[in-house]
């Protein structure tokens, strides 16, 4: 898959945290050094320092998000073709050989969130679901060794 994959939403999200830290965050610091080197000594000058540094840590933030933006290319996972295969937006319930259960969604790796259950594409669980269907075993390879998981749901999000 060419280009950084992501979701809609995924997308909207990226766009939503580089809107409010160039709109609001970024502002308010500028207000604040601004402030705080009208204050005189700047060497000694705790506000003035930190709101430096802040300011470059938006601006690092920003350049990333901005790379990653551009990057991007959108998938709709309710356009998926082949809806009976484990593929980008995917969520699919699996179960190992002890029928222990987990539902991860795979998502691009801008918007992974493994404690809400969305892995990233190039995670290595992810990279094993890929083109998986129900019924299939799968084999990862986990720093605590190699695990196999059967593929139980996949389900897709409706088109809106």
């Amino acid at each position: 898959m060419e280009g950084n994959p992501i979701t809609p939403a995924g997308l909207a999200a990226l766009k939503q945290r580089y809107d409010h830290l160039l709109g609001t965050e970024r502002p308010e610091i500028v207000e604040i050094v601004s402030w705080a080197a009208g204050n005189g000594d700047r060497s000694e000058n705790g506000d003035y320092l930190y709101g430096r540094k802040r300011m470059r840590e938006i601006d690092r933030e920003l350049v990333h998000l901005a790379r990653r933006m551009k990057k991007a290319r959108v998938i709709d996972p309710a356009q998926q073709p082949d809806k009976n295969r484990a593929w980008f937006g995917a969520t699919v319930t699996i179960a190992d050989e002890d029928d222990n259960e987990r539902t991860l969604t795979l998502v691009g790796d801008d918007e992974q969130d493994a404690s809400s259950g969305k892995i990233g594409w190039s995670a290595p669980i992810a990279r094993a679901l890929r083109g998986a269907g129900v019924g299939d075993l799968r084999k990862v390879r986990l720093p605590g060794g190699e695990k196999e998981w059967e593929v139980v749901t996949i389900d897709y999000p409706v088109s809106a």
